[in-house]
């Protein structure tokens, strides 16, 4: 199976975190090329989960997710 390493800073725990995309780099590239020219990233990426597309877009991991916000459920 194909896949690509993302690496992104969390904004809040500034922390680096790594998550494998079950895509290929090639994959990857033109999804992120539709997502940066203005398609939603929902639309984008429609094949990753929740979690994995946030990760894409802000760095948060879903554990850093649930922790920040786990007072609110």
């Amino acid at each position: 199976m194909n896949k690509t390493i993302i690496t992104r800073r969390s904004p809040f725990t500034h922390k680096v975190n790594t998550m494998e995309i079950p895509l290929s780099p090639e994959e990857f590239d033109k999804c992120l090329t539709l997502w940066r020219t203005g398609e939603l990233i929902q639309n984008a990426f429609p094949m990753l989960d929740a979690g994995q597309r946030e990760f894409i877009k802000t760095g948060i991991t879903p554990q850093e997710w649930d922790e920040m916000f786990k007072d609110e459920e």
